[in-house]
């Protein structure tokens, strides 16, 4: 499990702390070393641009970023390649499943467009691992929609640097990244690499 030094309320796991979507003994072992409650708001991801606010410890549908006010309600979203955001206001948390489709939909930014203009103006995130710019081969219709943040491959292939996107609708926030590949570095799920089903969890609260 990583938590970012100095930061409270946002923790990303490793691919040693189990699926954290599907395996439910895994999620309550986790919630007990961040002291927070085994249940969990989460969304069924679509990879769009939709963000919801929520008061409640359950599943809450289609969409791709959620946020809340409530100090008893874990967030979270599901991993194994795109990246995990989580963004801090002093009276709410919000949390983000960004992949190409929700980077170049502007998901992250209208997540803190959204709990700015409901008066929780976020003033710091977070950025768990995902692929890296390294491996996340893409075509020319992808690598269009991202000229300001191409890349190569190891390979020399065209690339996108998905991070360094997100990284921009975070721009002027106190901001902490990861910076880790899900598909070349050990101890990530990825399913690029090997088509796993296993999820990483980006987990943000109200501490």
């Amino acid at each position: 499990m990583i938590k970012p030094p100095g930061r409270s309320g946002v923790a990303f796991t490793e691919s040693s702390d189990g699926d954290q979507r599907s395996d439910e003994e895994s999620r309550r072992v986790l919630s007990r070393k961040l002291g927070i409650r085994g249940s969990w708001a989460t969304v069924d991801q679509v990879h769009g641009s939709t963000v919801i606010e929520v008061t409640e410890n359950r599943p809450h549908g289609e969409s791709d970023a959620l946020w809340t006010r409530r100090r008893d309600v874990p967030l979270a979203v599901f991993t194994a390649d795109c990246f995990g955001v989580v963004m801090h206001a002093s009276n709410a948390v919000g949390v983000a499943h960004a992949g190409w489709r929700g980077a170049q939909a502007g998901l992250v930014s209208n997540l803190r467009a959204t709990m700015t203009k409901a008066g929780c103006k976020p003033d710091r995130a977070e950025i768990g691992p995902g692929i890296g710019s390294c491996c996340f081969e893409v075509g020319p219709d992808v690598s269009e929609l991202f000229s300001l943040d191409s890349s190569q491959t190891r390979w020399g292939t065209s690339s996108v640097d998905l991070e360094r996107v997100l990284e921009s609708q975070l721009e002027g926030l106190d901001l902490w990244a990861n910076g880790g590949c899900t598909m070349h570095e050990d101890g990530w799920f990825s399913h690029r690499r090997d088509a796993t089903p296993l999820r990483l969890a980006s987990i943000g609260w109200l501490a």
